[in-house]
């Protein structure tokens, strides 16, 4: 296990900074989440820490060892690192077993190390009933899991996981993410993980990255991305939210589309202006004569545990409302909302 440091790491194509002076410590043990939309820098940052790439300037260190600058880089093939690519990228003439143990015998371990090892995997990743089929002859989460075992097996310093899950379909992304986390949580291996889904992200990570343009828009665990997003940008990208936009009125006040709002945390805009978020499952329904801010509901959409409201309120704005599945309401009916100070979050821009 190794720590990982990222300095002031650029890397341009043209005119254009893939990757923007951005810094990252991934400590050793620890599985951190690169997560942004497509284009915001991530797959190129994880080619950057594999050494596929060379930074236009900053640095990269393993274990306090430079790896890659400006200067040059150390190769991949001597950097102790295993990476796991979208495709799966697993030999197709080779057994499972053959494919795990590709790795150890490109080492040049004596064959009864090698059989130990791709055994002992194999049982770890339930594979062992498979050891003698081909990829073809698998699933896409079977495949996946031959993958992971492959990278695993040579007991990297660094694991690097380009969209892993990517290529399968709903039900298998969910077993998997699931298996990631507990295969980290056995080896404690230093993990960077790439991906544009929050679910994974939250699901498998110690730490998320949330990218944007080439730089880290905010980092943090999954908790506390989520609760206490800084930007609109995470706000949003982060789970689903209602943004309401005004001026400041007090040091945690704000006038927005209509409505006196108080903050519980955050920070505003310099400028005076306000952005205050609020999560769906945070605005409170309640009846026409109580209290809050007066509207109607446009849209009621039945979701077995809950259910999902679009609340057009008299004062402007429209409003995401995900309620217990007892709070009903129908499509034209007067409701009030409750947006509690605890839930109002103050954001920079």
């Amino acid at each position: 296990m190794s720590r990982l440091e990222l300095l002031s790491v650029t890397k341009r194509y043209g005119t254009h900074a893939a990757v923007d002076a951005l810094d990252l410590a991934v400590e050793s043990g620890h599985l951190v989440s690169l997560l942004g939309p497509s284009g915001c820098g991530k797959t190129t940052t994880l080619r950057l820490v594999s050494g596929f790439a060379v930074p236009d300037g900053g640095s990269i260190s393993v274990a306090g060892q430079l790896v890659s600058s400006a200067r040059g880089v150390v190769p991949p093939e001597r950097r102790e690192m295993s990476m796991i690519f979208q495709s799966y990228a697993l030999w197709p003439h080779l057994t499972v077993a053959e494919n795990v143990a590709y790795g150890l015998k490109l080492r040049r371990l004596p064959r009864e190390d090698v059989a130990r090892r791709v055994r002992a995997m194999l049982e770890t990743m339930q594979l062992t009933r498979f050891e003698q089929r081909y990829p073809a002859e698998l699933s896409g989460g079977q495949q996946q899991r031959v993958g992971l075992a492959r990278a695993l097996v040579v007991e990297p310093k660094i694991l690097l996981l380009d969209e892993p899950l990517s290529n399968l379909d709903a039900s298998l992304r969910e077993e998997m993410r699931h298996e990631i986390r507990r295969l980290h949580d056995r080896f404690h291996y230093t993990t960077i993980y790439v991906t544009h889904d929050q679910a994974e992200a939250m699901t498998t990570s110690d730490l998320i990255a949330v990218m944007r343009d080439g730089r880290i828009e905010q980092a943090g665990g999954p908790e506390d991305i989520y609760e206490r997003p800084e930007t609109e940008f995470v706000a949003r990208f982060i789970g689903s939210t209602n943004i309401l936009r005004g001026r400041r009125t007090g040091e945690w006040e704000a006038s927005c589309d209509g409505l006196s709002l108080t903050c519980g945390g955050g920070a505003f805009p310099a400028d005076g202006g306000a952005i205050v978020s609020i999560r769906p499952h945070h605005v409170i329904l309640g009846p026409p004569d109580g209290d809050g801010a007066a509207g109607c509901v446009e849209r009621a959409v039945y979701l077995g545990a809950q259910r999902h409201y679009i609340v057009a309120l008299d004062a402007g704005p429209r409003l995401q409302v995900l309620a217990p599945a007892a709070v009903k309401a129908q499509a034209g009916e007067r409701v009030n909302v409750i947006l509690r100070a605890e839930h109002c979050r103050a954001l920079t821009g």
